[in-house]
């Protein structure tokens, strides 16, 4: 009998309980080492500034690096996160050249401390990142063209909401006034067909053809979509200015439209309008702006 043993192998066991890495950790270095590479992490540290009285030892990119992990793992709740993180806190906040991981008490506090100002720079960052590196030297942008031979490109800003169903509360003189957690995020608005007291709207913007990323703005109640929509033809102008001086003219007379799907329009025809014109109605108490006329084909990009 032939025996396939390596006498350089030795194998040992020991009945000691040694935890093992979580599924995700594999995929957390890998998009952290290429952030790092692409200078993300030392631009987090130098371009967003917030500062507050006991901020100890800790700073923006402490707090980002959790976030990461947490929205990598795909973990339902933070506590279920730090139960996983908690066995190699120290090698995974090494990844971004931090030393000690944050308590989850302290990133509750740095959350309800964090200013607009601070979370606009990231989400700029972000969004400068994200447009700064084209996936190829081909066009990469898809568009639509109209019956008179125009092209369009067109972008979908989506507004959904989210309703919260607050119980009742006891209300007598010799209890404290009730304190609600929903009270700084959610406040009365329009539910819909969701069941809820209070709710949450939430505005998206993405590119219609690639389905590309370019921001995601929330305020309690019905929202504030005037200001949003200014926000969200900002974004449209980055991605705009990039593309065309990435791709030369080719993109130059390309029409950049909005496209609505809470608008009213109950045909099932595609309201094509041009974001400037958006804009000007959201400041404006003029009348409807025209359609555009309707698209007749497409113009996908590679690979799609």
């Amino acid at each position: 009998m032939t025996s396939i043993a390596d006498s350089s192998v030795s194998i040992q066991t020991t009945s000691r309980s040694v935890p093992s890495p979580p599924c995700w950790l594999g995929e957390v270095t890998l998009i952290v080492q290429h952030l790092r590479r692409q200078g993300v992490l030392d631009a987090i540290g130098e371009r967003v500034r917030f500062a507050r009285r006991r901020f100890g030892r800790y700073e923006v990119i402490d707090f980002v690096a959790v976030l990461f992990g947490y929205a990598i793992s795909g973990e339902r709740t933070l506590e279920a996160f730090y139960e996983c993180l908690q066995p190699f806190a120290a090698g995974f906040m090494a990844l971004f050249g931090r030393e000690q991981l944050p308590a989850r008490s302290t990133l509750s506090r740095f959350l309800a401390s964090l200013t607009q100002t601070a979370v606009e720079a990231l989400r700029t960052l972000f969004l400068e990142d994200g447009l700064a590196r084209p996936l190829g030297q081909e066009r990469q942008t898809g568009g639509l063209v109209d019956r008179a031979g125009r092209e369009r490109v067109v972008f979908d800003i989506d507004g959904t909401r989210e309703a919260a169903r607050q119980r009742a509360l006891p209300k007598t003189p010799e209890l404290p006034a009730p304190q609600r957690r929903l009270g700084e995020v959610c406040a009365p608005g329009y539910t819909g067909r969701k069941r809820g007291e209070v709710v949450r709207t939430r505005t998206t913007i993405s590119q219609a053809h690639t389905s590309q990323w370019l921001g995601s703005f929330a305020n309690p109640g019905n929202g504030k979509f005037r200001e949003e929509l200014r926000r969200a033809v900002a974004a449209i102008g980055l991605y705009s200015k990039a593309h065309d001086a990435a791709c030369g003219a080719g993109l130059a007379a390309a029409g950049w439209a909005i496209w609505h799907r809470s608008c009213p329009c109950r045909s099932g025809r595609l309201l094509l309008c041009d974001a400037r014109q958006r804009l000007h109605r959201a400041g404006s108490n003029g009348g409807p702006e025209p359609l555009a006329p309707a698209a007749r084909s497409a113009v996908q990009p590679p690979g799609k």
